[in-house]
């Protein structure tokens, strides 16, 4: 009788374990990270590149499973399929009735895609992986302009670090428990989006490419980052976007916190916080400075390591309570949902930078730009930048593009460039 193969098993990071229970057709919780590339994407080659890629994250060959109170990762030996796109963009990748790895890989004429289940990995894991898979293709695919010991991958981390389950490394029992907690403020009604979907639980992409270099100095006349000065810049057109009726409606923008600069950390797993920036309904007419200058505050003071230390001790005290960890799976992801519901309600947007990709310097010939861009239930945006390049995509649910037309509208007013493409 042959014997069954034993495989490894890790359980779920705090914040992957909310994705499971509340993915669905419309919010498959998938991301891509997409590279354009100057020539044609060579298949055989792209296939050859996974295996490397994969011994440096092994994480990435593992396959959800349903325990009794929490689902699990499990060690797997599947490998993934190089196909050419012909599913929607960000398509379910987590079936609860089949077996299968947690992103995919995916070409199109010049373009290599990696769609992630996000219970796997967060924007920041996911470009790392992303990073070394492209320099196994390229340095395979123009092998005769690289030659032997021309190029070398640096391991950023051992893989040890990278399979860090950092959340858990970090957390302080004694911090949760005597953690002071904010009094509760008295909330406004929150202004959400509405409109008509897109078929079939389609996501709508709108993409802006421009001058990173045109936007930075852009974000110095107003005295503030880019982040900061492009976050205060979708504010200003929601307010433009909101119907009058709903001008006591406070805009609340929920901004992803890669949270490894802050700890230390070189995980490829989830390792993120989000803070919700709030633009509260006033007498007077908002402006861009005023708004800069309020986005500003709130950044600083929810970027604090105190804070944010409190806010992941909090999370993990409430994953730790004795009684939510002994609630069966079935119970847990009902209430997940519930609450998934209920907090979605309080968030009007999302935009998320996940900052600069690196490559070596020798690839500049090849690569001509990055995108990255997530499944929607709302509108939502994404930025990532390359060399001079700085990608921001619009992803939403809706027909409608009056709001993104209003946000390039006004780059372009002040005299950027914008490069518009989209899928629909």
């Amino acid at each position: 009788m042959k014997e069954q193969k034993k495989y490894k098993w890790s359980k779920l990071d705090n914040a992957s374990k909310i994705f499971p229970s509340t993915m669905n057709a419309r919010d498959t919780k998938v991301f891509r990270l997409s590279c354009f590339l100057k020539d044609e994407v060579d298949k055989r080659i792209l296939e050859e590149a996974i295996e490397p890629t994969l011994q440096s994250f092994p994480i990435y060959r593992s396959v959800l499973r349903r325990g009794v109170f929490w689902y699990y990762l499990e060690e797997s030996d599947l490998m993934p399929m190089v196909e050419e796109e012909h599913l929607s963009l960000c398509a379910p990748l987590y079936l609860k009735e089949s077996r299968d790895l947690l992103f995919r890989v995916l070409y199109y004429k010049n373009r290599i895609s990696v769609e992630i289940f996000h219970a796997l990995s967060d924007g920041a894991g996911a470009i790392w992986f992303f990073e070394t898979l492209l320099f196994h293709y390229l340095t395979k695919r123009y092998a005769d302009f690289f030659t032997e010991d021309f190029l070398t991958l640096l391991p950023k981390a051992a893989i040890s670090q990278k399979m860090d389950d950092s959340f858990e490394k970090t957390y302080d029992k004694t911090s949760a428990v005597k953690g002071e907690k904010p009094s509760p403020k008295k909330r406004r009604k929150v202004y959400r989006f509405k409109g008509t979907k897109v078929e079939e639980n389609r996501t709508k992409l709108i993409e802006g490419t421009m001058s990173t270099k045109r936007i930075l100095a852009l974000a110095h006349e107003y005295n503030t980052t880019m982040t900061i000065f492009l976050t205060s810049l979708y504010f200003y057109v929601i307010l433009q976007e909101r119907p009058q009726k709903m001008s006591h409606h406070e805009i609340v923008l929920q901004v992803p916190v890669n949270l490894r600069p802050f700890f230390a950390s070189s995980t490829a797993r989830n390792f993120f916080a989000a803070m919700n920036i709030v633009l509260e309904p006033k007498e007077m007419e908002w402006t861009l400075e005023d708004i800069i200058k309020t986005v500003e505050l709130q950044f600083q003071r929810e970027m604090s390591l105190p804070h944010i230390k409190e806010h992941v001790d909090h999370l993990m005290a409430l994953e730790k309570n004795p009684l939510a960890r002994l609630i069966p799976l079935p119970l847990k992801d009902l209430t997940l949902k519930i609450a998934n519901a209920i907090k979605d309600r309080a968030i009007t947007s999302s935009i998320s930078n996940v900052g600069r990709i690196s490559m070596h310097k020798e690839f500049r010939p090849f690569i001509e730009k990055f995108s990255v861009y997530v499944s929607a239930r709302r509108p939502q945006i994404v930025l990532c930048s390359y060399e001079d390049q700085l990608v921001t995509s619009f992803t939403s649910p809706f027909h409608d593009t009056e709001l993104q037309r209003l946000f390039f509208s006004f780059l372009t007013d002040k005299g950027i460039d914008v490069i518009i493409s989209g899928n629909l």
